[in-house]
């Protein structure tokens, strides 16, 4: 599941082309100009729909042949004919120089879900997990958002780490019940789980230790990333600064909470919220 595809809960009911009003991502997004909001959307509905591929399409035969179809409109649109459920991507692609390798390597993340439940990969296979499905994702929104080159892959990479680790530890619970495990193997091992599975992992009396190790990674590039925006123009940095502020409360809240069961599903408050958009989105 990608950070920008990761569902917000709201009263809103939420479209395959646009975000759900609550999320951080639709609050980050619609301060944008038009065309900028625009071409965010075009990425974001891209993603929700082979996000959906990997976690409800079917069997998994089927799930590999639909993402096969993504990628053969992805090389229809860089050749210039967008299948129509590409064509909102044929401007932005254009105008703000996305690559396609960044598309096809989203696509790539998902299949590693839709292949088979991913449970506690090794350290690498995390790494490149969390690049594909929340980094690619980062290096296509900087190039949208304006960063020059260097600096904006930079903040891609750990953004894009830092969010997808906070939605690995929040999302635990649920990821369970789908038979997915995304806590890394090295840290269970070294509790005693030499074959975790995603239930024994969460009854362990020592889970605390390996989330809070991921989470101090987490945190590792969130600071990472404020270091790169403080560097960057401002205005090209509104949405990221956002949504790390807007990430960073759910990744103190379940640092509050704690690992014990049962655990209650952290959300920022609204009082919250409208802080990180006064101090980020209009300030």
């Amino acid at each position: 599941m990608t950070a920008l595809a990761s569902p917000a809960p709201s009263s809103v009911p939420e479209s395959p082309a646009l975000p759900a009003a609550g999320s951080s991502f639709y609050a980050a997004m619609r301060l944008l100009p038009a065309a900028q909001r625009d071409a965010m959307y075009a990425v974001y509905a891209f993603c929700r729909a082979v996000d959906d591929v990997a976690d409800d399409g079917g069997a998994r035969d089927q799930r590999a042949a639909e993402l096969d179809r993504w990628r053969a409109d992805i090389d229809a649109l860089y050749a210039g004919r967008p299948a129509p459920r590409l064509a909102p991507l044929a401007g932005p692609v254009r105008d703000f120089g996305l690559k396609r390798e960044d598309f096809l390597a989203v696509i790539d993340g998902m299949a590693m879900d839709a292949e088979a439940d991913i449970v506690a990969p090794d350290a690498a296979t995390l790494d490149l997990y969390c690049d594909r499905v929340a980094s690619a994702v980062g290096r296509l929104s900087v190039r949208i958002f304006g960063l020059a080159e260097e600096p904006g892959r930079a903040l891609a990479h750990h953004l894009g780490r830092a969010l997808q680790l906070t939605n690995i530890l929040r999302d635990i619970d649920e990821d369970a019940e789908r038979g997915r495990l995304y806590l890394p193997r090295e840290r269970l091992a070294a509790i005693g789980l030499s074959h975790p599975t995603p239930e024994a992992a969460l009854r362990h009396p020592r889970l605390a230790e390996v989330c809070t190790a991921l989470a101090a990674e987490a945190e590792a590039h969130y600071q990472a990333s404020w270091r790169i925006i403080a560097a960057a123009p401002r205005r090209a940095t509104k949405a990221p600064r956002i949504m790390a502020a807007a990430y960073h409360l759910i990744l103190d809240g379940l640092l509050a909470r704690g690992w014990a069961a049962p655990r209650t599903r952290v959300k920022p408050g609204k009082l919250a919220l409208i802080g990180v958009l006064l101090r980020h989105g209009i300030l």
